[in-house]
Protein backbone atom coordinates (compact mmCIF):
# COMPACT_ATOMS: atom_id res chain seq x y z
CA UNK A 1 0.00 0.00 0.00
CA UNK A 2 2.71 2.41 1.26
CA UNK A 3 4.77 1.63 -2.48
CA UNK A 4 1.26 2.51 -4.50
CA UNK A 5 1.00 5.31 -2.43
CA UNK A 6 4.60 7.27 -3.32
CA UNK A 7 4.01 5.71 -7.08
CA UNK A 8 0.52 7.90 -7.39
CA UNK A 9 2.91 11.07 -5.08
CA UNK A 10 5.50 10.74 -7.97
CA UNK A 11 3.25 10.85 -11.04
CA UNK A 12 1.67 13.65 -9.39
CA UNK A 13 4.61 15.70 -9.51
CA UNK A 14 6.01 14.16 -13.08
CA UNK A 15 2.48 16.05 -14.12
CA UNK A 16 3.18 18.87 -11.92
CA UNK A 17 6.87 20.15 -13.43
CA UNK A 18 4.87 19.68 -17.29
CA UNK A 19 2.43 22.74 -15.97
CA UNK A 20 -0.68 20.48 -15.88
CA UNK A 21 -2.53 20.73 -12.77
CA UNK A 22 -2.80 17.37 -10.93
CA UNK A 23 -6.28 17.58 -9.49
CA UNK A 24 -7.53 18.42 -13.75
CA UNK A 25 -5.59 15.68 -14.92
CA UNK A 26 -6.76 13.04 -12.56
CA UNK A 27 -10.70 14.42 -12.50
CA UNK A 28 -13.40 11.51 -11.98
CA UNK A 29 -10.06 9.48 -10.69
CA UNK A 30 -11.32 10.45 -7.17
CA UNK A 31 -15.12 10.93 -5.71
CA UNK A 32 -15.97 14.47 -6.17
CA UNK A 33 -16.98 16.65 -3.11
CA UNK A 34 -18.15 19.57 -1.50
CA UNK A 35 -16.87 20.67 1.85
CA UNK A 36 -18.84 23.06 4.96
CA UNK A 37 -16.01 24.75 7.22
CA UNK A 38 -17.13 27.18 10.29
CA UNK A 39 -19.59 27.43 13.17
CA UNK A 40 -23.04 26.56 14.09
CA UNK A 41 -24.88 28.30 11.55
CA UNK A 42 -23.21 25.76 8.96
CA UNK A 43 -22.45 22.92 11.39
CA UNK A 44 -26.24 22.20 11.68
CA UNK A 45 -26.49 23.64 15.24
CA UNK A 46 -30.56 23.62 15.77
CA UNK A 47 -31.56 21.17 13.22
CA UNK A 48 -33.29 18.76 15.65
CA UNK A 49 -36.51 20.90 15.21
CA UNK A 50 -39.40 20.69 12.60
CA UNK A 51 -40.37 24.26 13.19
CA UNK A 52 -41.33 24.68 16.62
CA UNK A 53 -44.47 22.78 18.31
CA UNK A 54 -47.32 23.93 20.63
CA UNK A 55 -46.83 20.85 22.63
CA UNK A 56 -44.46 20.62 25.34
CA UNK A 57 -43.88 17.12 25.46
CA UNK A 58 -43.88 13.94 23.56
CA UNK A 59 -42.85 14.85 19.97
CA UNK A 60 -43.70 18.58 20.67
CA UNK A 61 -46.60 18.67 17.72
CA UNK A 62 -44.30 16.31 15.64
CA UNK A 63 -41.40 18.59 15.59
CA UNK A 64 -38.80 16.86 17.22
CA UNK A 65 -36.51 14.46 15.02
CA UNK A 66 -34.88 13.36 18.51
CA UNK A 67 -37.80 11.40 19.97
CA UNK A 68 -38.31 8.09 19.79
CA UNK A 69 -40.17 4.98 21.79
CA UNK A 70 -43.30 7.44 22.24
CA UNK A 71 -46.25 5.90 24.16
CA UNK A 72 -48.90 8.94 24.31
CA UNK A 73 -46.95 12.17 25.87
CA UNK A 74 -44.05 9.94 27.25
CA UNK A 75 -40.95 9.89 24.53
CA UNK A 76 -37.37 9.15 24.72
CA UNK A 77 -35.40 11.72 23.20
CA UNK A 78 -31.98 10.73 21.98
CA UNK A 79 -30.06 14.29 20.21
CA UNK A 80 -27.23 11.27 18.64
CA UNK A 81 -30.37 10.15 15.90
CA UNK A 82 -29.81 13.67 14.33
CA UNK A 83 -26.03 15.44 15.56
CA UNK A 84 -24.71 11.46 15.37
CA UNK A 85 -21.22 11.28 16.81
CA UNK A 86 -20.65 14.93 16.75
CA UNK A 87 -23.18 15.23 19.37
CA UNK A 88 -20.73 13.78 22.08
CA UNK A 89 -18.29 16.82 21.14
CA UNK A 90 -21.09 19.88 20.84
CA UNK A 91 -19.85 20.23 17.44
CA UNK A 92 -23.41 19.43 16.33
CA UNK A 93 -23.10 18.61 12.73
CA UNK A 94 -26.64 17.60 11.59
CA UNK A 95 -27.91 15.38 9.16
CA UNK A 96 -29.26 18.08 7.48
CA UNK A 97 -26.92 20.71 7.70
CA UNK A 98 -26.93 23.04 4.68
CA UNK A 99 -23.53 21.34 2.95
CA UNK A 100 -25.56 17.54 2.80
CA UNK A 101 -28.94 19.27 2.09
CA UNK A 102 -27.66 20.61 -0.62
CA UNK A 103 -28.88 19.22 -3.69
CA UNK A 104 -25.51 18.65 -5.43
CA UNK A 105 -24.09 15.84 -7.61
CA UNK A 106 -21.28 14.83 -5.99
CA UNK A 107 -20.22 11.86 -4.32
CA UNK A 108 -19.31 13.12 -1.01
CA UNK A 109 -20.64 15.94 1.15
CA UNK A 110 -18.48 16.67 4.32
CA UNK A 111 -19.43 19.04 7.26
CA UNK A 112 -16.11 19.94 8.66
CA UNK A 113 -17.93 22.96 11.19
CA UNK A 114 -18.06 22.98 14.53
CA UNK A 115 -20.32 24.72 16.73
CA UNK A 116 -18.95 27.58 18.55
CA UNK A 117 -16.00 27.82 16.29
CA UNK A 118 -13.72 31.13 15.87
CA UNK A 119 -11.85 31.98 13.21
CA UNK A 120 -9.31 30.80 14.84
CA UNK A 121 -10.56 27.26 14.90
CA UNK A 122 -10.38 27.88 10.86
CA UNK A 123 -6.97 28.78 10.27
CA UNK A 124 -4.64 26.02 9.79
CA UNK A 125 -2.03 25.26 12.45
CA UNK A 126 1.15 26.56 10.15
CA UNK A 127 -1.11 30.48 10.75
CA UNK A 128 -1.69 29.94 14.74
CA UNK A 129 -5.15 28.51 14.40
CA UNK A 130 -6.33 26.48 17.63
CA UNK A 131 -8.19 23.32 18.57
CA UNK A 132 -12.02 23.08 19.29
CA UNK A 133 -13.88 20.24 21.13
CA UNK A 134 -10.84 18.22 20.77
CA UNK A 135 -10.68 18.33 16.45
CA UNK A 136 -7.89 19.89 15.02
CA UNK A 137 -7.73 22.99 12.50
CA UNK A 138 -10.86 23.14 10.32
CA UNK A 139 -8.38 23.72 7.61
CA UNK A 140 -5.92 21.02 8.23
CA UNK A 141 -8.84 18.31 8.32
CA UNK A 142 -9.66 20.41 4.93
CA UNK A 143 -6.13 19.48 3.55
CA UNK A 144 -6.99 15.74 4.18
CA UNK A 145 -10.32 15.77 3.01
CA UNK A 146 -8.88 17.56 -0.76
CA UNK A 147 -6.21 14.91 -0.76
CA UNK A 148 -8.26 11.88 -0.84
CA UNK A 149 -11.29 13.42 -2.94
CA UNK A 150 -11.72 15.94 -5.66
CA UNK A 151 -12.93 18.86 -3.54
CA UNK A 152 -14.84 21.27 -6.07
CA UNK A 153 -16.75 23.72 -3.73
CA UNK A 154 -15.69 24.86 0.23
CA UNK A 155 -18.15 26.91 1.94
CA UNK A 156 -17.36 29.37 4.89
CA UNK A 157 -19.39 30.82 7.65
CA UNK A 158 -17.76 31.49 10.41
CA UNK A 159 -17.19 35.16 12.58
CA UNK A 160 -20.40 35.91 14.59
CA UNK A 161 -19.03 34.43 17.34
CA UNK A 162 -15.68 36.48 17.44
CA UNK A 163 -18.05 39.94 17.56
CA UNK A 164 -20.44 38.06 20.28
CA UNK A 165 -23.24 38.77 18.30
CA UNK A 166 -25.26 35.30 20.27
CA UNK A 167 -24.62 36.83 23.32
CA UNK A 168 -25.74 40.51 22.21
CA UNK A 169 -28.57 39.11 21.35
CA UNK A 170 -29.46 37.25 24.66
CA UNK A 171 -28.46 40.72 26.16
CA UNK A 172 -31.26 41.96 24.22
CA UNK A 173 -33.87 39.28 25.50
CA UNK A 174 -33.03 39.93 29.09
CA UNK A 175 -33.44 44.30 28.70
CA UNK A 176 -37.15 43.15 27.43
CA UNK A 177 -37.28 40.85 30.65
CA UNK A 178 -36.27 43.57 32.61
CA UNK A 179 -37.91 46.75 31.21
CA UNK A 180 -41.31 48.22 30.22
CA UNK A 181 -43.47 49.49 27.73
CA UNK A 182 -42.94 52.76 29.47
CA UNK A 183 -39.63 52.46 29.66
CA UNK A 184 -37.94 50.05 27.30
CA UNK A 185 -34.18 49.09 27.23
CA UNK A 186 -33.35 48.56 23.66
CA UNK A 187 -30.09 47.46 23.35
CA UNK A 188 -29.40 48.04 19.80
CA UNK A 189 -27.26 50.72 20.15
CA UNK A 190 -24.79 49.22 22.97
CA UNK A 191 -24.89 46.10 20.87
CA UNK A 192 -23.48 47.78 17.86
CA UNK A 193 -21.21 49.66 19.05
CA UNK A 194 -19.55 46.32 20.54
CA UNK A 195 -19.85 44.99 17.18
CA UNK A 196 -18.53 48.16 15.54
CA UNK A 197 -14.82 47.74 17.91
CA UNK A 198 -14.80 43.90 17.05
CA UNK A 199 -15.43 44.12 13.15
CA UNK A 200 -12.13 45.52 11.89
CA UNK A 201 -10.28 42.20 13.85
CA UNK A 202 -13.14 40.02 12.64
CA UNK A 203 -12.67 41.33 8.80
CA UNK A 204 -9.20 40.76 8.81
CA UNK A 205 -9.59 37.02 11.32
CA UNK A 206 -11.90 36.27 7.96
CA UNK A 207 -8.91 37.35 5.11
CA UNK A 208 -6.41 34.89 7.06
CA UNK A 209 -8.62 32.12 6.67
CA UNK A 210 -9.41 32.67 3.43
CA UNK A 211 -6.51 32.77 2.59
CA UNK A 212 -5.33 29.75 4.86
CA UNK A 213 -7.97 27.65 2.98
CA UNK A 214 -6.37 28.73 -0.70
CA UNK A 215 -2.82 27.81 1.04
CA UNK A 216 -4.29 23.83 2.24
CA UNK A 217 -5.49 23.59 -1.13
CA UNK A 218 -2.44 24.64 -2.99
CA UNK A 219 -0.27 22.36 -1.18
CA UNK A 220 -2.97 19.86 -2.18
CA UNK A 221 -1.98 20.08 -5.25
CA UNK A 222 -4.93 22.48 -6.75
CA UNK A 223 -5.01 25.51 -8.83
CA UNK A 224 -7.46 28.46 -7.59
CA UNK A 225 -9.42 27.28 -10.92
CA UNK A 226 -9.91 23.92 -9.42
CA UNK A 227 -12.51 24.51 -6.81
CA UNK A 228 -14.77 27.69 -5.97
CA UNK A 229 -14.43 29.00 -2.10
CA UNK A 230 -17.40 30.93 -1.01
CA UNK A 231 -17.83 32.72 1.78
CA UNK A 232 -21.65 32.63 3.20
CA UNK A 233 -23.31 35.25 5.25
CA UNK A 234 -25.73 34.91 7.90
CA UNK A 235 -29.49 35.04 8.09
CA UNK A 236 -31.21 36.97 11.29
CA UNK A 237 -33.38 34.91 13.63
CA UNK A 238 -35.66 37.37 13.36
CA UNK A 239 -37.80 39.25 11.21
CA UNK A 240 -38.45 43.32 11.83
CA UNK A 241 -40.31 44.09 14.39
CA UNK A 242 -43.61 44.82 12.65
CA UNK A 243 -43.71 41.45 11.21
CA UNK A 244 -43.70 39.74 14.71
CA UNK A 245 -47.37 38.20 15.68
CA UNK A 246 -46.94 38.40 19.64
CA UNK A 247 -47.81 41.58 21.07
CA UNK A 248 -44.72 43.36 22.41
CA UNK A 249 -45.81 43.88 25.94
CA UNK A 250 -46.40 40.44 27.78
CA UNK A 251 -44.74 37.01 28.35
CA UNK A 252 -46.87 35.62 25.21
CA UNK A 253 -43.24 36.64 23.49
CA UNK A 254 -41.34 34.50 25.30
CA UNK A 255 -43.61 31.63 26.63
CA UNK A 256 -45.45 31.21 23.19
CA UNK A 257 -43.10 32.65 20.60
CA UNK A 258 -39.63 32.40 22.58
CA UNK A 259 -38.92 35.64 20.88
CA UNK A 260 -38.22 37.71 23.71
CA UNK A 261 -37.04 41.09 21.80
CA UNK A 262 -38.03 44.44 21.34
CA UNK A 263 -39.82 45.52 18.00
CA UNK A 264 -36.65 48.17 17.86
CA UNK A 265 -34.00 45.78 18.76
CA UNK A 266 -35.49 42.81 16.30
CA UNK A 267 -35.16 45.56 13.40
CA UNK A 268 -31.32 45.84 14.05
CA UNK A 269 -30.74 42.34 14.41
CA UNK A 270 -32.65 41.99 10.95
CA UNK A 271 -30.90 45.01 9.40
CA UNK A 272 -27.52 46.61 10.76
CA UNK A 273 -26.63 43.99 13.51
CA UNK A 274 -26.54 41.39 11.03
CA UNK A 275 -25.46 43.98 7.78
CA UNK A 276 -22.45 45.10 9.19
CA UNK A 277 -21.12 41.73 10.17
CA UNK A 278 -22.04 39.65 6.72
CA UNK A 279 -20.61 43.40 4.70
CA UNK A 280 -17.36 42.59 6.61
CA UNK A 281 -17.37 39.04 5.52
CA UNK A 282 -18.34 39.86 1.79
CA UNK A 283 -15.41 43.10 1.66
CA UNK A 284 -12.68 39.77 2.93
CA UNK A 285 -13.94 37.29 0.57
CA UNK A 286 -13.23 40.35 -2.24
CA UNK A 287 -10.21 40.82 -0.99
CA UNK A 288 -8.98 37.28 -1.39
CA UNK A 289 -10.53 35.98 -4.41
CA UNK A 290 -13.47 34.07 -2.62
CA UNK A 291 -17.30 34.48 -3.63
CA UNK A 292 -19.34 35.28 -1.94
CA UNK A 293 -23.52 34.13 -0.90
CA UNK A 294 -25.82 36.71 0.96
CA UNK A 295 -28.17 35.03 3.01
CA UNK A 296 -30.28 37.70 4.49
CA UNK A 297 -33.44 37.18 3.03
CA UNK A 298 -32.84 33.73 2.81
CA UNK A 299 -35.12 32.69 6.06
CA UNK A 300 -38.29 35.90 4.64
CA UNK A 301 -41.18 34.66 5.90
CA UNK A 302 -40.14 32.19 7.99
CA UNK A 303 -38.35 33.58 10.88
CA UNK A 304 -38.84 33.28 14.39
CA UNK A 305 -42.37 34.83 15.42
CA UNK A 306 -42.70 35.93 11.79
CA UNK A 307 -46.68 36.42 10.92
CA UNK A 308 -46.56 34.88 7.72
CA UNK A 309 -45.29 31.36 9.62
CA UNK A 310 -47.12 29.95 12.40
CA UNK A 311 -46.70 27.37 14.87
CA UNK A 312 -46.72 23.74 14.83
CA UNK A 313 -49.83 22.54 16.38
CA UNK A 314 -51.91 19.18 16.04
CA UNK A 315 -51.81 19.20 12.18
CA UNK A 316 -47.73 18.28 12.22
CA UNK A 317 -45.04 20.27 10.40
CA UNK A 318 -44.95 21.56 7.34
CA UNK A 319 -42.22 23.25 5.29
CA UNK A 320 -44.29 25.83 3.60
CA UNK A 321 -45.90 27.21 7.02
CA UNK A 322 -43.51 26.90 9.81
CA UNK A 323 -40.86 28.50 11.15
CA UNK A 324 -37.54 27.76 10.17
CA UNK A 325 -35.86 29.25 13.13
CA UNK A 326 -35.62 27.61 16.52
CA UNK A 327 -37.08 29.24 19.18
CA UNK A 328 -35.32 30.18 22.38
CA UNK A 329 -35.91 27.35 24.57
CA UNK A 330 -34.45 26.38 28.24
CA UNK A 331 -36.88 23.73 28.46
CA UNK A 332 -37.12 21.36 25.04
CA UNK A 333 -33.15 19.75 24.16
CA UNK A 334 -30.59 22.15 24.28
CA UNK A 335 -30.07 25.59 24.99
CA UNK A 336 -27.78 26.03 22.48
CA UNK A 337 -30.09 25.06 19.63
CA UNK A 338 -31.96 28.66 20.32
CA UNK A 339 -32.14 31.25 17.07
CA UNK A 340 -30.04 29.04 14.90
CA UNK A 341 -31.90 28.02 11.54
CA UNK A 342 -34.03 24.38 12.17
CA UNK A 343 -34.03 21.68 9.89
CA UNK A 344 -36.26 23.55 7.69
CA UNK A 345 -34.26 26.26 7.82
CA UNK A 346 -30.74 24.36 7.33
CA UNK A 347 -32.93 22.70 3.96
CA UNK A 348 -33.35 26.19 2.75
CA UNK A 349 -29.81 27.44 3.13
CA UNK A 350 -29.03 23.93 1.14
CA UNK A 351 -31.27 24.90 -1.67
CA UNK A 352 -29.22 28.23 -1.81
CA UNK A 353 -26.25 26.33 -1.90
CA UNK A 354 -27.54 24.39 -4.57
CA UNK A 355 -28.24 27.09 -7.19
CA UNK A 356 -24.67 28.79 -6.27
CA UNK A 357 -23.32 25.49 -7.48
CA UNK A 358 -25.29 25.45 -10.46
CA UNK A 359 -24.51 28.84 -11.50
CA UNK A 360 -21.47 30.43 -12.55
CA UNK A 361 -18.65 32.27 -10.41
CA UNK A 362 -19.77 35.38 -8.78
CA UNK A 363 -21.84 36.69 -5.92
CA UNK A 364 -25.28 36.28 -5.02
CA UNK A 365 -27.98 36.39 -2.61
CA UNK A 366 -30.64 33.81 -1.94
CA UNK A 367 -34.20 34.81 -1.16
CA UNK A 368 -36.92 32.58 0.56
CA UNK A 369 -40.73 33.29 -0.96
CA UNK A 370 -42.79 33.96 1.96
CA UNK A 371 -45.70 30.94 2.45
CA UNK A 372 -43.65 28.63 0.11
CA UNK A 373 -41.17 25.39 0.90
CA UNK A 374 -37.48 25.50 0.48
CA UNK A 375 -38.26 23.11 -2.01
CA UNK A 376 -40.28 25.58 -4.65
CA UNK A 377 -39.73 28.50 -2.80
CA UNK A 378 -35.64 29.83 -3.06
CA UNK A 379 -34.50 32.04 -5.74
CA UNK A 380 -30.87 33.20 -6.40
CA UNK A 381 -29.92 36.35 -8.32
CA UNK A 382 -26.43 38.37 -8.68
CA UNK A 383 -25.27 40.85 -6.31
CA UNK A 384 -24.91 44.38 -7.51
Amino acid sequence: MRCTVWAVAAVALAIASLGASPVAARAGSRPAAIVSVGDSFISGEGGRWLGNGSEPLGTRSGTDRAAFGCDGWICEYDPGRVYGASEENDCHRSDVAPILSAPVPVAEKVNLACSGARLANVWPAAMHGGWHFGEPPQTDQLTAVARRNEVRMIVLTVGANDVGFGELVAGCALDWARSSEEDPALCRRAAQADIDVALPAMERGMAKALRGIHAAMATAGYRRADYRLVTMGYASPFPPGRWIRYPEVGWSRLSEGGCPIWNGDADWAAAEGTGSIVAAMRSAAAATGSEFLDLRHALDGHQLCDRRSRRVGPEGPSPARAEWVRRLSFVQGSSRESLHPNAYGQRAIGACIGLLYASRRGDYGCQATPGRSYLDGMGLGPLG
